[in-house]
């Protein structure tokens, strides 16, 4: 019998997450930062896409063309389904690295985007995939990869294989995998009571193991009990990765950019004499002992002039994508939390809080008589991005191109929500992505599509949905039981909704 699963979790789905560094609109911003050409996006590609909210995402808000590939055939069809409803043209396909990298019928990619692949397959399978960049990518082209790294999971590297072993050998196949991952958890917690040497050699691993049991159970079976599992190191990865003339550009999780609030300044100053720009980031991961990386890299890295830098970081257009009043001027990074400057941000989050696009340029220009500079403009891009606050923007003729298929996308994914809570995110023409909308905003939209207009009317069709279902809310942990009590709460959300989140949907064209 031939295992397709290659020692992959298969019987359980995947979570249908979805990953903002997957869309390629946002390399722009992240490149610039550093002074490096960015790339163009009108192919792109996704190797294991899981459920595929990100690639539907992305294909059905942008022109770009989409392709990609899940062996998973349930998680493939699902993906498929959703391509079909919004009509973006995507081609995802349930085929295994191997056959789908040696496609005939594929285009060269300006992007090609893994999250959550690299340290969970085999060495094959990763030699598999550099050929496919190799092949595949073009000049120019961008790679997005995140993985599990070293030095952060070194002392989790033990207690993940008792987990896996434990499940392989003390759990019955029959009670299915998160049967088997509870039994595994419990077991190293009733052995870690025991105060073995081991966690006190490694304190943290209690701590790393109290949060595990807190999380999504098929979360944690993908996670930690497939058969590959390796964190590797950057310089690793370099190896892997310069078969296919791959250089390592910048990291596509924007908080990393900002020194200042992720190693200390003696530090910042030990890395600034290295010369080795790759050695740098090893050493980096030490400093702030990381474990998981989000990395941009690409074939053939073009540095920019000073000038040239300027020019296009002006024709960088950005959205507020949040309510301005949610927007706390704090940031957190590895050294814990910074406030940020009232004088700088306040000014640029005002005028963005009308939530339309608009180009780094003309927020400089917007600001210049408060002393705002197209430095700080550029740092407040990327810090705001990395708290998810603002977004990178298309041009408007893109928008209205996809528009119309994005609201045909969105209303099958809120169409969804009426039976549970398993998709938080609707795709935004001006983004050209996700946007975090959560279930009873969904069923709110829904109420609102159907011509309901206050928000009590909406409280009360989403109350129909679930008390038809044997559903309640929950609040300060506890279910709410009397009808009475339900509808309360749902009328307060609503109203909350209709002052806050519902006038940024809009802009965003969510609706």
């Amino acid at each position: 019998m031939i295992d397709w699963t290659h020692g992959y979790v298969a019987d359980i789905g995947y979570t249908f997450g979805y990953y903002a560094e997957l869309n390629p609109l946002r390399t722009r911003l992240a490149f610039l930062q550093s002074g490096i050409s960015p790339p163009a996006h009108q192919t792109a590609c996704e190797l294991g896409f899981g459920q595929g909210l990100s690639a539907n995402l992305h294909a059905a808000s942008s022109t770009a063309a989409w392709f990609g590939t899940d062996f998973n055939p349930s998680q493939a069809s699902f993906a498929a389904e959703l391509a079909q409803v919004a009509g973006s043209g995507a081609r995802l396909f349930d085929e295994a690295f191997s056959e789908f990298c040696q496609r005939p019928d594929l285009p060269d990619f300006d992007f090609i985007g893994l999250h959550g692949i690299w340290s969970w397959i085999s060495d094959e399978n990763r030699a598999v995939i550099v050929d496919f960049l190799r092949r595949k990518l073009k000049l120019g082209g961008v790679l997005y990869i995140s993985y599990n790294t070293q030095p952060g999971w070194t002392a989790m590297l033990p207690v993940r294989d008792l987990l896996t072993e434990h499940a392989e050998v003390m759990g019955a196949r029959g009670r299915g995998i998160v049967n088997r991952v509870d039994d595994a958890l419990q077991f190293a917690d009733e052995m870690m009571a025991l105060n073995p040497k081991f966690s006190a050699a490694n304190p943290q691993v209690a701590d790393r193991l109290k949060k595990i049991k807190d999380q999504n159970r098929h979360y944690l079976a993908h996670e930690y009990f497939n058969r590959d599992w390796q964190p590797m190191s950057f310089s690793r990865m370099k190896e892997w990765l310069s078969a296919a003339k791959l250089q390592f550009a910048c990291s596509a999780h924007f908080q990393d950019h900002l020194e200042a609030i992720n190693i200390t300044p003696e530090q910042q100053k030990f890395l600034a004499a290295i010369p080795d720009p790759m050695f740098r980031q090893t050493v980096l991961d030490f400093f702030t002992n990381q474990q998981f990386r989000r990395d941009y890299w690409v074939k053939g890295v073009r540095q920019l002039s000073a000038i040239e830098r300027t020019e296009q970081l002006r024709e960088v257009r950005v959205v507020l994508v949040q309510a301005r009043a949610d927007v706390a001027l704090k940031v957190t990074g590895q050294l814990g939390e910074a406030t940020l400057q009232e004088n700088v941000y306040g000014p640029i989050l005002d005028l963005l809080a009308d939530h339309e696009p608009r180009t780094l340029g003309e927020i400089e220009g917007g600001l210049a008589g408060k002393g705002v500079n197209l430095a700080q403009v550029t740092q407040a891009a990327v810090v705001l991005s990395g708290m998810n606050a603002i977004a990178a923007a298309q041009d408007a003729d893109v928008v209205s191109r996809v528009k119309e298929r994005t609201l045909t996308l969105n209303r099958h994914l809120m169409m969804k929500a009426r039976s549970g809570n398993d998709i938080s995110f609707l795709a935004s023409p001006v983004t050209g992505g996700g946007v975090q909308v959560a279930r009873f905003h969904q069923l709110f939209l829904l109420a609102l599509s159907a011509g309901k207009s206050e928000p009590q009317q909406w409280a009360q069709a989403v109350w129909e949905v679930l008390a038809a279902q044997g559903q309640r809310l929950v609040k300060d942990g506890k279910a709410i039981e009397s009808a009475e009590e339900n509808l309360a709460e749902l009328n307060r959300q609503a109203r909350e909704f209709a002052e806050k989140q519902l006038g940024v949907l809009r802009k965003l064209q969510v609706v």
